[in-house]
């Protein structure tokens, strides 16, 4: 458990340490694993993460056991580790970590931090988003698949005010849909748009969707959370892992693929391992390119 070495990345020298712990018993997945799941997908990843404020989930002994989420940068970081200094809600001005470089991701994963949690401003503007998101989070009785159905509902509605959204896995039960922005926006209006678009989408389908925070109106509905699109809130990452039984992964998909996950019934078409990505990405490239190029206005 105490395997120890120094790694060169990006010609850093990097401490990592107990390499052989196991923080996904029922997979076997290491931390070994881990850091290699990361420094594989790093250049997919890396630019998503660029200069957002990044929050630590850490599992120092695995997805079984306790967690803490870290806003403030560690003090034992090595002084290689870029922050910056914003505001926080309640707790005053936060020296949070930046992962701007794969040597810091290999650092935060050696803290067991299977999540990466970042803003969806980054630290030039914290006030400013590039992207409207939308988590649709699928209450009992459903699923993904649900969740498919929603999705392509949100899409077909904001296509209507020339928006393109662009799906991912949440690699937990739901699926999460980014529409890029990239143009001036705040998050006051993009929550309260969120919210009117969730509301307009309850108002079609009260069936199947519901907007409202109160587990209880949940049962057999998919509900649209539209109240990340906030500066005190993050988001996971496109391409983290989640610490569930399994190394799942918030996976970019194509909206071929939630189409035919839809049609299929098969909510397994949607969910993948840190193996499948690294497979993925070598494919594919990064399906979640344009949510960092693209640029859309807000509708009034």
């Amino acid at each position: 458990m105490a395997r120890e070495a120094t790694l060169d990345i990006g010609g850093r020298k990097v401490p990592v340490s107990n390499l052989d712990k196991v923080l996904y018993p029922r997979a076997g997945f290491t931390k070994a694993d881990l850091i290699d799941y990361y420094v594989a997908v790093g250049e997919f990843l890396l630019p998503h993460l660029k200069d957002r404020a990044l929050t630590l989930k850490r599992y120092p002994n695995g997805v079984e056991g306790s967690f803490f989420y870290e806003k403030r940068c560690p003090a034992h970081r090595p002084t290689w580790v870029q922050t910056a200094a914003i505001e926080s809600s309640s707790e005053g001005v936060i020296d949070y970590c930046l992962a701007n470089d794969l040597p810091t991701l290999v650092w935060a994963a050696n803290l067991a931090d299977l999540e990466l949690h970042t803003s969806l401003a980054k630290k030039q503007n914290p006030d400013r988003p590039t992207v409207l998101a939308f988590d649709l989070d699928p209450g009992p009785g459903c699923d993904i698949v649900t969740c498919c159905k929603i999705a392509v509902w949100l899409r077909n509605l904001l296509a209507g005010q020339n928006l393109n959204g662009y799906p991912k896995t949440s690699g937990s039960k739901g699926l999460q849909v980014y529409f890029p922005l990239n143009t001036p926006a705040t998050f006051d209006q993009t929550k309260a748009y969120a919210h009117a678009v969730a509301d307009e989408l309850v108002a079609q389908h009260p069936q199947d969707v519901v907007s409202v925070m109160a587990k209880a109106a949940r049962r057999g509905k998919v509900f649209i959370d539209w109240s990340q699109n906030d500066r005190h809130k993050t988001t996971v990452n496109v391409y983290s892992l989640r610490a569930k039984d399994q190394p799942t992964v918030s996976t970019p998909v194509t909206w071929r693929e939630v189409e035919t996950c839809l049609r299929k019934g098969n909510a397994a078409l949607l969910r993948f391992t840190a193996t499948d990505v690294k497979t993925r990405v070598k494919k594919r490239g990064d399906l979640f390119e344009p949510v960092l190029t693209q640029k859309q206005k807000l509708p009034k």
